[in-house]
């Protein structure tokens, strides 16, 4: 019984549990019904609402499921944040899924969305060139050049510069919701409407020719070059791209999404309905698609940090990258040209950033070209299309899964270890096509790009292709929204505010310029007070005039001086305008408008410091009448000043030039101001000067102020004329009081007129030095027979370069180093100057900065940030070490720190050089240095850019013979012997190209014959073949018995395979991996597939892209193991 009566006990209270829970969850379904009718009626009232208005407001969910009625105009930063946090709170795992929502939400309602197909049909692309010697910029080269090309000019004589093709009668067709990869970019520059050579095609979009339609707001074309103004922050950037590039046609579409939608009575989802809001909005500020371009990018973690530049310290290099291409990326084009985006990006970040384009382009129909630099395998695979050009000639386009077949049918196969991108870069190369030749019943013969071209076209891709351009795009397919018309993205008045804004903040940032003007006009003054103090002046004869002449004089030079500064601020700006107004983000007139306008309160002010300082001290006039208009002359000198200024900036484009022509101007306008030379003074032909200088109506004005007032209008002895009279006489000056008011009107107009000439060299001048193609003989010779097959006969010196190089580079990239003493040998192979092989070894090395004010403003209270916690390794002689991370893991951070170049910082821990402590004094002179940058002299030679660097650097008692002579070794060793007598030239403009760049600054710094040598990044910005030329380089520099230790970013697996050792950093600043690699990087392998929870790598995955993928933070994370002490705690520790 009493089980009985306790069975029926638990029952009760379980039934009253089950009461209780069963009121709570009726309880809670009420409630979430209460607040899904709340909701509701708030939707019904924004329904209600017209069109303008309703999209504008939205219902905004916050926490706890709480919602509430918004004006999206108003949505500020932390409801931005959390909005993004609910729709892409992980950007890898989210994206796709966010980008689905959307595209639901049109598919709904039938919306239509924009697409664009491009097609070029016989593109012909070609640079004239002058080759050899004749390309260096020498006094008789420079003569000769200006009157070849008048000869030429009027048919005389012919043209003496070579023509060098560049695209040769290519066609083909970029079709929408496919990511289509390009080998080569100088099509992205063609097609993306930025070609600078002459070029001869039809290039469509939809049918359309370029001239039916603005291509540059239709497309987006992202540069390889990082130009950026370097005070702005990384948000700041990309809001100013954002809201200068406007919403496109997302306001109409997002107006027919709502009308469709209401009168289906759908009901969006929430969040996706603001977000759609906020991104069709204009003319804001802060915009959430820039919020979430800084999310996918990777770019949250240094959005309020400074881009920087040569001078100011920023964000890194792949960073910056990812800058250039977000300042694109948060505009309304549906069509991108991507040059290079990957450079100094590592593999992880460069994969992540291209799927979530392809994920854009599949899911919303956009369409993309896309250049990459030494692509990993899973990056290769995320594309649809390969465009593949090699010298000039389309060899490929087509499926991706497609293109190893058609190289298999010419007779070619990838081998296992080599990725597919490296390998067709290399296949087409003359130097490297042997290794992969397949048919071994049949000899090998180099098949020239020509021919693999001509084959394409009968190929069935090429035959595909052909067909499909046979048939013309119907232009009554085209979406009525795919080409744009207008040719700016927003109206004047806000591109005019936008320019305002940005400038503000310009000023704000570059602050110290100002306020040191200021104490300089303040020095200046207080040394122009005591000079011309108003106790020693006198007003009794017409010399004591002559003296306040001079005084007057002197303060409009001060004036004129002071503005001076407005030509290098305005050089340092035209970049970034001229990339800027070419993209079509602004007219030039927004952009000189707001330097006119913002620069006229510090003119007020300076002007007014320096008369309330000067005025009274002096002597001059005291009526207040001639104060206040003594006040408006130097006002409007000032604004004159500056408007010259800016207009010789602007007509210079080169800090140099521009300097020399506003000297000379200055020098001019000083000599017939009237004061130096009186007007009688002045030679009849050159009165014209005269009436032209803005300082002669400065200098008339402010001496009629003077000289006819009060203090001035007594009557000397024997004159008929007030004394001010006699001495405006005596210098040339007009006496009659109207003169004032025309030096007045004449200032103002020079004014206007200096900013109007100054807005229109923005609008018609191109940076200053066009790019011009320079080339060897030999060079050229090369790029002929790899074209066309034929052998072409070459300078000695230059053959047996060029053999030497092609002996080199048939073979794989696999080198490896055996040992030390194999190395040691090839060392006394034969190095004129010998050296000592030194190791590195380091302890415990902490590198940390001061906390950044914008960290403490978040509440961060620790005093420094520390970038580098106890990292801990050795390099060895002839061993070639790799130093790798994540992007911002510290690895430039501790290459700075281990070569002594961190001025700033806290630095601890010990560094000794073969176990002797470290003295940067003499570690300097057995180190050298290759920075990422490649910055050199660009106008000599590189042999002498080597002699210089060899006479500076090498020690005093090494004789010109032996210096020469391992010069030549350097050369050799570096493969720069057949570009010896070549032009450095400026990158991208002219000279050496971005390869042969990077062996000349490892030449420069091993012509000082170092020890130890580090490289930042030297295969960085290159391509599959470049940079196995640069790392068989590197290689041949650690077979000499030196120590060379690189950072790297996204190696190839060959590039990989190169190196010995590896010191592993993850995010920041620990190491999680210090050892050797092994053959085929079996001892990295081995080491983290022990480790529980690894993946183990795929078969044919790079070695390089597996480690960084599962290093990362979050898979750390998800596994929930510390790699820093795995590492401390096993064996290679």
């Amino acid at each position: 019984m009493e089980n009985v009566e306790a069975f029926r006990v638990g029952s009760a209270r379980i039934g009253s549990s089950s009461i209780w829970r069963n009121n709570a969850m009726e309880a809670f379904s009420m409630s979430a019904r209460e607040e899904d009718d709340e909701e509701d009626l708030k939707w019904a009232a924004i329904e209600k609402l017209p069109t303008y208005l309703r999209v504008r407001r939205g219902i905004f969910t916050e926490g706890e499921g709480q919602s509430r009625e918004i004006d999206i105009k108003n949505l500020g930063f932390i409801e931005r944040r959390n909005l993004l946090e609910r729709l892409v709170r992980i950007a890898e795992d989210d994206n796709e899924r966010f980008l689905l929502k959307l595209k639901q939400r049109i598919d709904r309602v039938g919306l239509d969305m924009p697409t664009i197909e491009v097609r070029f049909e016989h593109l012909n692309v070609e640079a004239e060139a002058y080759v050899g010697s004749r390309a260096l910029p020498t006094i008789f080269n420079f003569s000769a050049n200006i009157l070849e090309g008048l000869l030429s000019y009027l048919h005389i004589l012919p043209n003496r510069k070579k023509p060098l093709p560049i695209l040769n009668d290519i066609s083909g067709i970029i079709r929408p919701r496919r990511a289509s990869k390009l080998g080569q970019d100088n099509l992205t520059n063609v097609i993306g409407w930025k070609a600078g050579q002459r070029f001869e095609s039809r290039v469509t979009y939809n049918g359309h020719g370029m001239e039916e339609f603005v291509p540059q707001r239709t497309s987006a074309y992202i540069s390889q070059y990082d130009v950026h103004i370097g005070e702005m922050t990384v948000r700041e950037t990309l809001a100013f791209s954002a809201r200068c590039q406007g919403v496109g046609p997302r306001y109409e579409m997002l107006k027919e999404l709502s009308r469709r939608e209401k009168e289906a009575n759908i009901k969006p989802d929430p969040d996706i309905d603001i977000y759609m809001k906020a991104a069709a909005l204009e003319g804001q500020e802060a915009n959430v698609v820039t919020d979430y371009i800084l999310k996918i990018l990777g770019l949250e973690v240094c959005a309020d940090t400074f881009v920087g530049d040569e001078m100011r310290r920023g964000i890194s290099g792949g960073q910056k990258k990812r800058v250039t291409t977000g300042e694109m990326l948060v505009g309304p084009a549906r069509a991108l040209f991507m040059d290079e985006i990957s450079t100094g990006l590592d593999t992880s970040t460069t994969f992540h950033i291209v799927n979530s384009l392809r994920q854009s382009i599949h899911i919303l129909n956009g369409t993309a070209l896309i250049s990459l630099l030494q692509p990993a395998p899973e990056t290769y695979d995320l594309f649809d299309d390969i465009v593949l050009l090699s010298d000039g000639h389309v060899v490929y386009q087509g499926p991706r899964e497609n293109v190893l077949e058609f190289f298999e049918y010419m007779g070619f196969k990838c081998p296992e270890r080599k990725g597919v991108a490296d390998f067709l870069q290399e296949v087409t190369s003359r130097k490297d096509q042997e290794q992969y030749w397949a048919r071994k019943d049949e000899p090998y013969s180099f098949i020239s790009v020509m021919e693999l071209a001509e084959a394409f076209q009968s190929f069935h891709i090429g035959q595909k292709l052909g067909d499909d351009l046979a048939v013309p795009f119907d232009k009554s397919k085209s979406h009525p929204a795919a080409l744009t018309k207008d040719k700016y993205g927003v109206s004047k008045k806000e591109l005019l505010k936008a320019c305002v804004s940005r400038e503000y903040l310009l000023m704000k940032r570059n602050l110290f310029v100002y306020v040191f003007k200021m104490i300089q006009l303040i020095f200046i003054g207080v040394i122009t007070m005591t000079i011309f103090i108003r106790t020693e002046m006198h007003r009794d004869t017409i010399t004591d005039g002559g003296i306040f002449m001079g005084a007057l004089f002197f303060i409009l030079i001060m004036i004129m001086f002071n503005g001076f500064a407005e030509l290098a601020m305005t050089i340092l700006k035209l970049p970034v305008f001229y990339k800027q107004r070419d993209l079509l983000f602004y007219p030039s007139w927004a952009y000189s408008l707001p330097a006119l306008i913002l620069k006229t309160p510090i003119s007020i002010l300076e002007v007014t410091v320096w008369v309330f300082m000067s005025y009274y001290v002096i002597g001059f006039d005291p009526d207040v009448g001639s104060f206040f208009k003594n006040y408006l002359v130097l006002l409007c000198l000032s604004q004159m000043a500056s408007g010259l200024f800016r207009l010789m900036g602007g007509l210079g484009r080169n800090i140099i030039v521009a300097n020399t022509c506003g000297s000379f101007a200055l020098l001019t306008v000083l000599v017939m101001g009237g004061f130096i030379l009186t007007r009688d003074d002045v030679k009849k032909w050159w009165k014209w000067g005269y009436w032209i200088s803005p300082l002669m109506y400065a200098q008339n004005a402010i001496a009629v102020n003077e000289f006819l007032g009060k203090s001035w209008r007594h009557v000397p002895p024997n004159s008929t004329e007030p004394l001010g009279v006699l001495v405006m006489k005596s210098r040339g000056i007009f006496p009659e009081p109207h003169w004032y008011w025309i030096g007045v009107g004449a200032l103002i107009g020079y004014c206007f007129l200096f900013n109007f000439l100054f807005t229109l060299a923005l609008k018609y001048l191109d940076p200053f030095g066009k790019p011009q193609a320079v080339i060897s003989k030999e060079t050229l010779a090369e790029r002929i027979a790899s074209k066309t097959g034929e052998n072409i006969e070459l300078s000695s010196r230059g053959r047996d370069s060029s053999e030497r190089r092609t002996g080199a580079s048939s073979r794989s990239l696999s080198w490896k180093v055996t040992s030390v003493n194999e190395a040691n040998q090839k060392r006394k192979r034969g190095m004129v100057l010998p050296f000592e092989p030194l190791s590195m070894s380091f302890d415990e090395i902490k590198y940390a900065v001061d906390m950044p004010q914008e960290m403490k403003a978040q509440g961060i209270s620790e005093e420094r940030l520390e970038l580098l916690k106890g990292v801990s390794g050795a390099f060895r002689p002839g061993v070639l070490t790799a130093l790798m991370g994540v992007s911002g893991a510290g690895k430039t951070t501790l290459m700075d720190v281990l070569a002594g170049r961190k001025t700033g910082g806290y630095v601890e821990g010990t560094i000794k050089i073969s176990g002797y402590p470290k003295k940067q004094e003499t570690f300097a002179r057995i180190s050298g240095y290759c920075e990422q940058t490649d910055i050199h002299s660009p106008h000599v030679t590189v042999y002498e850019s080597l002699v210089f660097s060899a006479w500076l650097r090498l020690p005093p008692e090494v004789n010109s013979e032996t210096r020469m002579m391992f010069i030549e070794e350097v050369m050799e060793l570096v493969e720069l012997s057949s570009l010896r007598d070549a032009l450095v030239g400026l990158p991208g403009v002219n000279g050496l190209s971005t390869e042969q760049r990077k062996r000349l600054t490892i030449a420069v710094e091993l012509v000082a014959n170092p020890s130890i040598i580090f490289m930042d990044e030297p295969t960085s910005g290159l391509d599959a073949r470049a940079a196995a030329i640069v790392m068989r380089t590197v290689r041949n520099t650690v077979d000499t018995g030196r120590t060379v230790v690189c950072t790297i970013h996204q190696p190839s697996i060959d590039i990989f395979d190169a190196f010995d050792e590896l010191l592993l950093l993850k995010r920041g600043g620990e190491e999680i991996y210090v050892g050797p690699l092994g053959r085929h990087s079996c001892h990295l392998i081995k080491y983290f597939e022990e480790i529980n929870g690894i993946p183990k790598i795929k078969d044919g995955y790079n070695p390089a892209t597996w480690m960084l993928e599962v290093t990362l933070g979050a898979q750390e994370e998800a596994i929930g193991v510390n790699f820093t002490n795995i590492y401390k705690n096993s064996e290679l520790y």
